[in-house]
């Protein structure tokens, strides 16, 4: 991948940023920064890039981003229409790992939360028993002053140390990426044109037209940087939209599988199945009892 160079903007009365977004398209881009990035959806649903993998977010998730690990957060369409019920809330904490001093992390009291950090390079995205308790630190945060700063950033990073046993780790052990900023355009308008289509058949034709390559380099292109080839990267696009639509339960499964941009039953329950280890219906009714 090829994702953009992001410059965290900071300021000098404060050693990290954090800030709340009530719009959703701020840094709407593939991108990385040299900032660990801590973000709590209180209020958004979309999906997901982090570094190879992808899946659906939505309101109440919070997710540790290392420092490098390209990323890519794109609200679903209904976001980006003017409505008050639609809005997003989103609280989003940048810091640099070593702003509380070089040696500091070298600590032996800190040695969880160094490794926190280390696990956090393949993107950690945190369980359901202390999101709450981590977000409302995050808000926490983006009104105190001084020490208190700093302490709540601490606690909340050691929540997600404890919390390590049941955190899934995002990015695959052998993910890499490259920073030739030249490309930056083509990955963004390959993600767009998927994210618009993903519900008909693509031709391969389409996509080499978009990154302005043949078909058969595109191919090689898109599996070099991602270790996957198109026809799964698009696959669980169209499940992750799926699994939206099973949580929302107002049309039949049947009628999900079509409107995902699979045409076989069969192909939409296998490939579903693959990508979140349940059946459609067992993840719809694990959602709805939760």
């Amino acid at each position: 991948m090829k994702p953009q160079l992001l410059k965290v903007s900071n300021n000098l009365v404060t050693s990290f940023s954090a800030r709340r977004d009530n719009v959703p398209y701020v840094n709407n881009r593939w991108h990385y920064h040299a900032e660990v990035e801590l973000i709590y959806f209180k209020k958004g649903n979309g999906t997901q890039f982090i570094g190879d993998h992808i899946k659906r977010f939505r309101s109440g998730d919070v997710v540790l981003v290392g420092a490098h690990l390209p990323h890519y957060w794109k609200f679903d369409d209904v976001y980006f229409e003017e409505t008050e019920n639609n809005s997003a809330d989103v609280v989003v904490i940048h810091f640099n790992e070593s702003f509380w001093g070089n040696h500091f992390l070298d600590l032996p009291e800190n040695k969880k939360l160094k490794v926190t950090l280390e696990r956090a390079q393949r993107g950690i995205q945190v369980q359901d028993s202390v999101k709450k308790q981590i977000g409302k630190l995050m808000e926490d945060i983006l009104t105190a002053e001084g020490p208190k700063r700093i302490i709540l950033l601490m606690e909340a990073l050691l929540a997600i140390e404890r919390s390590s046993l049941q955190e899934k780790l995002l990015s695959s052990i052998g993910f890499r990426h490259d920073f030739e900023e030249s490309e930056n355009e083509r990955i963004n308008a390959i993600y767009n044109f998927s994210l618009a289509n993903f519900k008909r058949k693509i031709q391969m034709e389409e996509m080499a037209a978009i990154a302005n390559i043949s078909p058969s380099s595109f191919c090689r292109y898109f599996k070099s940087r991602t270790r996957k080839t198109y026809t799964q990267f698009i696959n669980e696009i169209r499940v992750g939209h799926a699994c939206k639509l099973l949580i929302e339960d107002n049309i039949s499964v049947k009628q999900i599988c079509y409107e995902s941009g699979f045409y076989n039953f069969a192909s939409f329950h296998k490939h579903f199945k693959s990508i979140t280890g349940k059946s459609p219906l067992t993840y719809q009714k694990t959602y709805l009892v939760k």
